[in-house]
Parts: C-alpha cells; sequence; structure tokens
C-alpha cells in the first residue's frame, strides 16, 4: 500500500504575490477601470477651479476686466459673481439631483453641465478692458457648470467603491484633479510668461488685443481640456442601475417625484442624522476652504505680489497637493477619516494666522505650501465621509443637498470676506474672520457618529426595487 501523501502536500499553494504595479493601483484606489475612469473627471474640472477659480482669470478680472474700476472694487465684483453662482446652484441641485435618481440620469445631468461650463470657459477669450459685465457673467455661468456638474459626478461615487475603499477613491480622484489642474496651469503659466512659445508676439508696447492675447488663450485650453478628459468618465463609469421606492411608478412625471422624494427626505432627516450633520459640518467649514480658494489671488494681488508670483505659488499648491492628497487617504485608514479632517482643519487655523501677516513672494510661498498640504485631502475625506452614510438609491437627491450646504458655504464666506473689505479698507483683517468657519464646523463634525449613519443607509437603501 503506497504510502499517503504528507498533509503538507495537499495544502493550497500560496497566492502568487501582485505585481508592483496592482499594488501601487490597490494603495492609491485606482485598481479598477470604473475607478480610474470616474477620477479622470476631477482631472478634467480641475482645470477650471485652478485657472479659472483660483489663479489667472481673478487676476484677468481685477487688472483687465475691471481696469477702470479701484482694485477692492473689482475684487468686490468678484465676491459677488462667486455668491450669485453659489445661488444659482443651490436652488437647482436637490430638484435635479432627485430627478436625475429617478430617471437614472445622472450622468446625463453631468454632460449638460458640463457644455455650460465648457462653452462659458471658452467665452472668456472676447473679454477685453473693461467688460466687467461680460466677465461676472461668463464666470457665474462656468463656476455654475464646474458645481453642478460636480454634484452629479460625486453623487457616482457610493456607486463605484465600496465602505472599505471609498475614502481612497476619493482621495486619489483629488489628487488626480491636482495634477490635470496642474499641468494645464503650468502650461498656461510657460505661455503667459513668454508667449514666444507659443508664436504670439511679447514686449510692453504691444496692443491691448494682443496683450491679453495669452491670457486669453489660457481660459480656451481650459474648455478644451476640461471636455477632452471628461471622455473616459462618460465611456468607463457605467449609469447606476433605476430603482424605485415602494410608492413611486416608473411612468410618474420625473418633476413631480422628484419634488416628493424632496419632502420626504426633508421629512425624514431625522433618520438620516449622522449624515445631516456631518453636512452642516462640512458647511461650515467649507466657508473656510472655499474663501481661500477664490480670494487667495485677488488678496495678493492687492497686498502688492506680482502676478508671476501669485501663479507660481497655486502652481506649488497644485503639486505639493498630489502626495498630499494621497497621504490624507492613508491617513484616514489609520486615523479615522474624521480625525484626519479634524488635523486639516486645525492647519487651515494655522494658515489664516499665518496669512494675516504676509508681505512678500516668499512668504506667500510658504502659504501656499501649506494650504497644498491639506486642501485636497480635507474636502477629499469630506466628500467620502457623506458618500459613506447616504442612501445609494437618493445618491444624487443627498449630493444635490449637499451641493446646496456647499454652496451656501460658497455663499457666506465671499460674502463675510466682502462685507470685512468694506468694513475695514482691505482683506487682512478679512482673512482672521475665516478661523471661526474653522473652529465651529470642526467642533460639529466630532459629534457625528459614522457607523450609525452607514447603518441608516444602507436600511434605506434595502427598502427599494429594481424598476
Amino acid at each position: 500500500m503506497a504510502d499517503a501523501p504528507h498533509p503538507a502536500s495537499r495544502a493550497p499553494k500560496p497566492a502568487a504575490p501582485l505585481p508592483w504595479t496592482r499594488r501601487v493601483a490597490l494603495a492609491l484606489g485606482l485598481h479598477r477601470p470604473e475607478l480610474r475612469a470616474w477620477s479622470m473627471y476631477d482631472w478634467a474640472v480641475s482645470a477650471m477651479q485652478t485657472v479659472i477659480m483660483t489663479a489667472v482669470f481673478p487676476i484677468y478680472f481685477i487688472s483687465v476686466a475691471g481696469a477702470d474700476r479701484p482694485p477692492e472694487q473689482a475684487t468686490q465684483a468678484l465676491a459677488n459673481a462667486n455668491t450669485l453662482a453659489a445661488v444659482v446652484i443651490a436652488v437647482l441641485s436637490p430638484i435635479l439631483g432627485a430627478m436625475a435618481d429617478f430617471r437614472a440620469a445622472k450622468k446625463r445631468f453631468l454632460a449638460v453641465f458640463m457644455l455650460i461650463g465648457v462653452f462659458s470657459t471658452a467665452g472668456m477669450y472676447f473679454i477685453q478692458h473693461g467688460d466687467l459685465l461680460l466677465a461676472a457673467t461668463l464666470f457665474v455661468l462656468a463656476l455654475a457648470g464646474a458645481t453642478g456638474s460636480m454634484t452629479f459626478y460625486e453623487s457616482l461615487l457610493p456607486h463605484i467603491a465600496d465602505e472599505h475603499e471609498i475614502d481612497r477613491v476619493s482621495t486619489a480622484a483629488y489628487a488626480m484633479g491636482y495634477i490635470g489642474g496642474g499641468v494645464l496651469l503650468a502650461l498656461n503659466l510657460a505661455w503667459i510668461s513668454n508667449p514666444g512659445l507659443i508664436g504670439l508676439p511679447s514686449g510692453d508696447d504691444l496692443p491691448r488685443a494682443q496683450a491679453t492675447l495669452p491670457a486669453r488663450l489660457a481660459f480656451v485650453s481650459v474648455g478644451v481640456w476640461w471636455l477632452l478628459f471628461s471622455i473616459p468618465m462618460f465611456r468607463g463609469v457605467p449609469e447606476p442601475a433605476r430603482t424605485l421606492e415602494s410608492d413611486e411608478q416608473a411612468g410618474e412625471s420625473a418633476l413631480r417625484v422628484a419634488f416628493a422624494r424632496l419632502g420626504e427626505t426633508l421629512r425624514e432627516m431625522r433618520h438620516y442624522k449622522q449624515a445631516f450633520l456631518a453636512m452642516l459640518a462640512f458647511t461650515i467649514y467649507n466657508d473656510g476652504i472655499q474663501t481661500i480658494i477664490k480670494m487667495a489671488t485677488a488678496f495678493g494681488t492687492e497686498i502688492g505680489i506680482a502676478r508671476s508670483d501669485l501663479i507660481t505659488a497655486i502652481l506649488i499648491v497644485q503639486f505639493v497637493g498630489i502626495p498630499c492628497a494621497f497621504l490624507f487617504g492613508s491617513l484616514a485608514g489609520r486615523l479615522g477619516t474624521k480625525r484626519s479632517i479634524l488635523l486639516g482643519l486645525a492647519v487651515y487655523t494655522g494658515i489664516c494666522i499665518f496669512a494675516y501677516g504676509i508681505n512678500s513672494a516668499r512668504e506667500f510661498y510658504i502659504l501656499a505650501i501649506l494650504v497644498g498640504t491639506v486642501q485636497g485631502g480635507t474636502q477629499a475625506l469630506s466628500r467620502s465621509l457623506f458618500a459613506s452614510m447616504v442612501p445609494k438609491h437618493k445618491s444624487g437627491e443627498f449630493f444635490g443637498f449637499y451641493s446646496v450646504f456647499e454652496k451656501f458655504g460658497g455663499i457666506l464666506g465671499p460674502l463675510v470676506f466682502s462685507i470685512a473689505i468694506g468694513q475695514t479698507g482691505s482683506s487682512r483683517g478679512a482673512i482672521l474672520w475665516v478661523i471661526a468657519f474653522f473652529v465651529v464646523g470642526g467642533a460639529l463634525l466630532t459629534r457625528v457618529n459614522i457607523p450609525e449613519g452607514e447603518r441608516m443607509a444602507r436600511e434605506a437603501d434595502a427598502r427599494t426595487r429594481r424598476a
């Protein structure tokens, strides 16, 4: 009789180690095609956020479109345009989000807002000296297009990422945004500083239209970039399956159902207490974050920082933000999502104190480095924290509310900044007011019970049916 095989010979062979590229992709949260495709929209839209919202356009708005106004009046006009765009999106987002959920049309709504933003951004090519009204109008439309499209883009996150990877996926997308926005901003900075690189004339005695041409071509490049790099998301991310609640029928009016769902959600908000509390906390501390993002270059221009230094500082934020956004995803796995966000808010408080006293380009560069360490990670983890606590079948609606709360942050922060400028005559005093947003928002965040919020969201999803 043959000897029985040794037990070890029957043991399963150890799995072959994953290739290093696969391990890196897994660690970064980009390990599936749909996750990589989804993150490319951050890459696409971040060009608008860096060039239009933060770097080149605010300077152009004040020095060219507002050339016949005092700098502080042009700064106020920019703050007011930010406020108007925020109000428009705050009104539309919840209704359109609920309609997108009911019709399974998140990507279609995303495409509409994206195209509004793309054409408005490209239209900035026609802004000349003194065209403040045209500049403000196009900026409102471009900002509404970007922020509106982000509502539907972010509502896709809980459908493509599970609870164990959602933080890494969200922070990875922010890092992709830093890369995409940073690359285009670097190219724009190169040809604005040296127009001859793309065959444009240069010199101090050029006619106005030629002197502004490099910046105006930068605005067109943003529209093209935004459109081109949105394609992977539309091709690679599936539209979530349509689901209905027990009292809904497939053939009903989407608008009627949208208002019915909004009413139900508002009445039942106590059942989603943790998601609501996280959203409220985000609204408050995001006031501070958005004010810093939107008003940084206007602030720098007012205190006398050179245009090239301002754009270089924004570029520093982009490239410092790449590794730091990935780092926050890893940090959340160790400290927890909530603690990691609170750490970012503490750094932001220090940033405001430091910003109050800056006078030189060197100090502005230091400020940019500090902002880059926390900006992307804090916002990305806020997004993934909220996504983990919303019912998937209402993700568009809930992210519509999230957008409303975010836009109230976009309204109140620049509005407070504008009022402070009117009271003090400069932006220095206004920057210290921003600290209150981080302190109050952080205090509310400490009260969020994440496991309880996740449980309530999953129970709500279990009560739906496929259409």
